[in-house]
């Protein structure tokens, strides 16, 4: 894989074959896949060790302070994978002369920053 020729592809005609809304797709390299897919690993288990919490009738402060640790977790994954997209996408984008990539990444941070 790479990450700089054709780092976002796709059409809105691919929709409906496994291809996201936007009909578009990011081609990673693999030390980027494998970094996030880690990151999502350890959020799934942090996920699932709230839940034994819950089962087991922990503190709620404990539990909370767990969550808290989620969130920052998930903030970290969103900062990175935002950072990816806007070095390699949207500069991919605007020297393709497609301006409106900033139109995009402002929608999406509106979208992301709620």
């Amino acid at each position: 894989m790479s990450d700089k020729k054709n780092c976002c592809s796709g059409t809105p005609s691919e929709i409906g074959n496994g291809v996201p809304p936007s009909g578009r797709k990011k081609h990673r390299g693999e030390k980027e896949y494998r970094d996030l897919m880690n990151r999502l690993k350890r959020i799934e288990g942090q996920v699932r060790g709230v839940q034994k919490m819950l089962e087991n009738d922990a503190y709620c402060p404990d539990i909370l302070i767990q969550v808290s640790a989620i969130n920052s977790a998930l903030n970290g994954f969103s900062k990175t994978l935002l950072a990816s997209h806007m070095k390699s996408c949207v500069v991919e984008d605007i020297r393709g002369g497609r301006d409106e990539a900033i139109d995009e990444l402002l929608d999406t941070l509106q979208k992301v920053m709620k």
